[in-house]
């Protein structure tokens, strides 16, 4: 399946073969062992160098609860009114299913599968960019895609990709799409990125978006939960960027819900992901009470989830 994929998860294995987690991460090992596959959190991806792409339908399979959270927490970052750019992806996908009720929303898009989720909000207007349709990620690439983006200015751009590294930034498994994404991030004043916590520390081939261009990085919860994707996320903030962990089990509460001021920590303010020495990261602030988060905040944990 990894020799077929690029990459597989330890649930759809346990599924396939009918077999519980436990035992299939055991077996894993074994084949890691081996020199066969290289295990990453929650699944598993062709030995050494750069992941390759799973298509569509593996996607969807790959740390599904992780996407969920991820799109739930990055709903609240919309406002309504809002122009915002959306790349291709099963976690932006999921973050369109969840704009669909944000009124007055325009969403830019070279994914297939964002618009079909936006394909009956009456209140959200969609723009399709033109190009060549890449049948395994239902997305538009190709100098069609890249010279319809030209001129175009949003607030805000939603991102994915195949691996997120504080030294090389977001990247990609395909040319095309890399390139695409690129202008997609260069027409929006905030680029945040969605990745759950198996593409922290992955490298792909094509560079997408520089570490220094990040502006808010929305993972899940488990990112911060294992040594190797802890530390990653403390290099990235490192660099800047903001970290907002999205809590598994648990639907994001809006801003201004009681529950973002929830047990926060003695001493710290709730939300805050915190910086060498305990001071906050560059930009960050207490969430707002009303209206969403303001400008340049993005909440970076939801106090009392684990």
């Amino acid at each position: 399946m990894v020799r077929a994929n690029g990459a597989v998860s330890l649930r759809e294995l346990a599924r396939v073969v009918q077999t519980s987690e436990v035992t299939v991460r055991r077996d894993v090992r074994a084949l890691e062992a081996e020199g066969l596959l290289d295990r990453r959190h929650g699944g598993a991806v062709l030995p050494g160098g750069f992941s390759r792409e799973p298509g569509y339908p593996q996607k969807t399979h790959l740390a599904a609860a992780e996407k969920s959270a991820i799109a739930d927490l990055a709903a609240t970052l919309v406002e309504e009114g809002d122009a915002v750019v959306i790349g291709a992806g099963t976690t932006t996908q999921e973050l369109a299913r969840r704009l669909a009720r944000v009124p007055g929303l325009t969403v830019v898009t070279n994914s297939l599968l964002v618009a079909q989720a936006l394909a009956h909000a009456n209140r959200v207007e969609v723009v399709m960019t033109g190009g060549t349709l890449r049948g395994s990620n239902y997305a538009l690439v190709g100098s069609g895609a890249e010279q319809s983006l030209q001129g175009l200015r949003v607030t805000k751009a939603f991102i994915s990709g195949s691996g997120l590294t504080a030294e090389r930034g977001l990247s990609t498994a395909n040319m095309l799409s890399a390139s695409v994404d690129r202008a997609l991030v260069q027409s929006a004043a905030e680029v945040i990125v969605l990745a759950d916590h198996t593409k922290l520390g992955t490298d792909s081939m094509f560079q997408t978006v520089p570490t220094d261009a990040v502006t808010r990085l929305v993972t899940d919860e488990q990112a911060a939960g294992h040594d190797p994707t802890a530390r990653e996320l403390d290099a990235l903030a490192d660099c800047g960027v903001q970290i907002a962990l999205a809590p598994l089990g648990l639907a994001a509460e809006p801003p201004g819900h009681p529950g973002l001021d929830r047990q926060p920590q003695q001493g710290q303010q709730p939300g805050l992901r915190r910086g060498p020495g305990g001071a906050p990261l560059p930009g960050q602030r207490r969430p707002g009470t009303h209206g969403g988060p303001p400008p340049g905040h993005l909440p970076t944990r939801l106090a009392g989830a684990r």
